[in-house]
């Protein structure tokens, strides 16, 4: 449900707000506090996880999303929805970036033995994923709609917000069902990190470089991109994104197999690097068919490290510490990737030219580099010798 509503935001948000007359940096700044404040409530979430429990972060986490769904549906004031977009929960990327990550991500791996956390980790991101590709796709209705009505279209997009908000309901009900025995166990309670820390902290930093880059591409960027430079219509943009959120999510099902095979870093790595070609090739691309060719090519390969990231944070910590590990890799990240909408909504305005994708694709490029380099040799538990583990 959460995959579904932020697949749609991620493309109708861009195309209701550029409708309402604002700029692309005014687009931007918005991204930006989404992207702020989903890491504030990240870390609030990751620090606070051993004092409140599981069912109810994630039910708050359910309110929100009712909350920030009503007021984008009912009101246009750019400091009413900048706030709410700032403590909400919506999602301009289609990805999850939201504070309900910490808790799901610290939740699964225990239900699984260390050899079968990446073949997890890939069903759940896989999920997600395909929900949000087919939000994309859907977020083309309320144009469909206008056309055929005599509803504007401003209308009938906000119709995608109150869709959020049902979705919150219908989430907030499903977190009221869970038993008791998603929260951790009395013997292992969430701890701040300890043994972990160094080694956490470095991944932070590795992986803020590639979120930085990611900031430039965000779905709802990559979208208005797509509307200025092709002149692309909002279902025809979201019909591209559901197609690519499908190649994505499909392709991760390699990623357990590859790193069963060459490793977790390598499997990051080595998948990520070609795809970032073809993100700063789509810049170049004379017409939209040639970009669609390039944007299905990276969906292709871009998305294999996501399991295998979540997988590796999770299998380089110990138990207890698995909460604050995917908050404190997190929140860095959120803040990086909210830095970056500022500019690429500036160049945009500034040039129909895919500059926030090259620039994307390079940054991507030396986080590839530098995972690599500085982690090829600190391996999970399943990757050791029988004999060290």
């Amino acid at each position: 449900m959460r995959g579904f509503v932020d697949g749609a935001v991620a493309v109708a948000l861009s195309a209701y707000l550029t409708l309402l007359g604002w700029s692309g940096l005014r687009i931007g700044v918005l991204v930006t506090g989404m992207l702020l404040g989903s890491a504030a409530l990240t870390l609030l979430v990751g620090v606070r996880l051993g004092r409140v429990s599981r069912r109810a972060l994630l039910q708050w986490g359910a309110l929100t999303m009712v909350v920030s769904g009503l007021v984008f549906a009912s009101t246009t004031v750019f400091v009413v929805l900048l706030v709410v977009g700032v403590i909400g929960t919506m999602n301009p990327t289609s990805g999850d970036v939201s504070v309900f990550s910490p808790v799901e991500q610290s939740l699964v791996p225990a239900t699984v033995a260390d050899a079968d956390r990446t073949a997890m980790f890939t069903r759940y991101v896989f999920t997600g994923t395909l929900a949000a590709a087919v939000g994309s796709l859907a977020a083309g209705l309320p144009e469909w709609v206008a056309d055929r009505t005599d509803i504007s279209d401003e209308t009938a997009l906000r119709w995608v917000f109150l869709a959020y908000a049902a979705a919150g309901v219908v989430v907030l009900l499903v977190f009221r069902r869970l038993s008791p025995s998603v929260e951790p166990s009395p013997s292992e309670p969430p701890t701040p990190l300890g043994p972990s820390r160094a080694m956490v902290r470095r991944l932070a930093i590795v992986f803020s470089v590639d979120s930085f880059g990611g900031g430039f591409v965000v779905q709802s960027l990559l979208a208005l991109w797509l509307f200025r430079r092709f002149d692309m219509s909002t279902g025809a943009a979201g019909a591209l994104l559901f197609w690519m959120g499908v190649c994505s999510a499909g392709s991760m099902f390699a990623s357990p197999r590859l790193a069963r095979r060459i490793g977790l870093v390598r499997t990051m790595a080595f998948t990520h690097m070609p795809a970032q070609l073809f993100l700063i090739l789509t810049a170049f691309a004379p017409n939209l068919g040639v970009a669609i060719v390039f944007l299905t090519g990276r969906s292709l390969l871009a998305a294999m490290d996501v399991p295998a990231r979540n997988s590796y944070v999770m299998a380089i910590v110990t138990p207890a510490e698995r909460a604050a590990a995917a908050s404190v890799t997190q929140v860095p990240r959120s803040l990086a990737a909210a830095i970056s909408p500022l500019f690429a909504g500036w160049l945009l305005d500034q040039s129909d030219f895919g500059w926030p994708l090259v620039i994307a694709g390079l940054l991507k490029l030396v986080y590839d580099v530098t995972l690599l380099t500085m982690f090829r040799n600190v391996r999970p538990p399943e990757e050791l010798p029988a004999a060290v583990r």
